[in-house]
């Protein structure tokens, strides 16, 4: 089944739409079936998970911090990380760079944009995204590579919501990119409201449960 939900998935997104399956919860036995069906990205909530899925599964894949970041939790994820969705702030930016010169590495990360009408959700307003790409304390971070922006819409039916606040960030990702070529990910939508992100531009979902059924929360 999960072979067959991302054959599926794969047929209709976009080619420039990257598929980033969040297995949060998911045991070993299912990342691995998605790994055969040729899936090579992970996405992770918990750092403590990650660490231990990337121990025994194979190393060509990617893995992805989806969620939000504790700063004393960067170290033990340092040395493989592929991409930090959630980074909310310069002082988490200073931690990564920090982690990762250890290994003599460059880890690439999204800025959080709070684009959400719900206090929960973590983020960074579009002034706050504008000054750190303009921080020269940003810049010199030689170990950290700002390469797009993320963000969680309202999670609500209304459709119209959701598409004015995607549509809203992929204004500020155009307007930003003309001063930040680097800037290449938009990741917008999830299993919810992913055919919503794509149509605003999303070039990178977060796809759970269309993928690996609903989550297995310990209780």
């Amino acid at each position: 089944m999960i072979q067959e939900n991302i054959h599926n998935f794969k047929k209709k997104i976009p080619e420039n739409v990257t598929l980033v399956a969040v297995s949060k919860t998911k045991p070993i036995a299912d990342l691995q079936e998605a790994f055969d069906a040729g899936q090579r990205i992970f996405g992770e909530n918990k750092v403590q998970e990650m660490v231990e899925k990337y121990d025994v599964l194979p190393k060509d894949i990617q893995w992805h911090m989806i969620g939000h970041l504790q700063r004393n939790k960067v170290k033990y994820m340092a040395h493989f990380v592929d991409l930090i969705h959630g980074v909310d702030s310069v002082k988490t930016l200073e931690e990564i760079n920090k982690q990762a010169a250890k290994h003599d590495r460059v880890i690439k990360c999204l800025l959080q944009a709070s684009i959400a009408d719900e206090e929960t959700k973590f983020g960074l307003t579009f002034d706050e995204i504008r000054a750190i790409l303009k921080s020269n304390e940003v810049a010199s971070m030689q170990h950290i590579a700002i390469v797009g922006l993320m963000g969680m819409a309202t999670f609500t039916e209304d459709e119209t919501q959701i598409n004015s606040e995607f549509s809203s960030l992929k204004s500020l990702f155009d307007d930003l990119k003309t001063s930040h070529p680097t800037l290449e990910i938009l990741s917008m939508g999830m299993s919810g409201d992913y055919e919503i992100a794509i149509k605003n531009g999303s070039t990178m979902i977060r796809v759970g449960s269309s993928i690996f059924g609903h989550r297995n929360y310990i209780v």
